[in-house]
């Protein structure tokens, strides 16, 4: 089957994507974000519920954001009284999945020549989850805690029509699970109303090729790995 244009340009959009750690302070245009928005709120959803709210970040309300839960990450005692509202990770790891975790961490850290004895680089590193990466665009989603399961799963949908659609603008993304751990500095610093929770925070901007985290490329498996054709 040979690929038409159109069918090219969906696949390069999201073979492309990856989530990038260093981002230029290149601006991004208001109109780019609005359309990327917009397009992403296509996503489908169960009975067109839309769950999804966007904050979007810029200057230096993105700065005060970052700071405030910096003063906490930097703190062993402060970062100790934040927890993340909702298990994005399974309780108990188990083969291949942890096998999976460990090796992207130990990757980037060793591009980054972060040891597994550099435990104050390794915290710096994550830090920098919370300053977006440098990116010039910081985005925090929320649900309404009524939602359930199968909202989040739309919203799942909704996030990647954002990496989507930033690809085929030129841009880069990174989604950050990270930012939920200090959801209730999120909340006071956005104001947020209590019926909303975080999902997640997201880096977006123009990537800085010339660093040398953005040099790795995750491994994905197979279709015959995970895929079973029942005849």
């Amino acid at each position: 089957m040979i690929s038409t244009p159109q069918q090219q340009a969906v696949d390069d959009a999201i073979t492309s994507r990856r989530s990038l750690r260093a981002f230029l302070p290149t601006p991004v245009a208001h109109e780019d974000i609005v359309q990327i928005l917009q397009v992403a709120g296509r996503a489908p959803s169960g009975t067109n519920t839309q769950p999804w709210k966007v904050y979007v970040l810029q200057g230096e309300r993105k700065q005060q954001l970052s700071s405030a839960i910096l003063a906490a990450h930097n703190n062993p005692e402060l970062a100790k009284q934040h927890t993340e509202e909702y298990a994005y990770y399974p309780q108990e790891w188990v083969s291949p999945y942890i096998d999976r975790r460990r090796k992207v961490g130990w990757d980037l850290y060793a591009l980054l020549g972060l040891t597994r004895d550099n435990k104050a680089g390794m915290a710096s590193q994550h830090g920098r989850n919370y300053e977006f990466f440098g990116a010039p665009v910081g985005l925090i989603f929320t649900i309404d805690r009524i939602m359930e399961q199968g909202s989040w799963l739309d919203y799942g949908m909704f996030l990647q029509n954002i990496m989507v659609a930033a690809r085929a603008r030129g841009l880069d993304t990174c989604p950050q699970a990270a930012f939920t751990q200090y959801h209730r500095i999120i909340s006071d610093q956005l104001g947020l109303p209590d019926k909303e929770t975080v999902v997640c925070g997201m880096a977006l901007g123009v990537a800085d090729m010339t660093k040398v985290e953005n040099s790795l490329i995750t491994e994905r498996m197979r279709v015959e790995e995970f895929v079973k054709f029942v005849d």
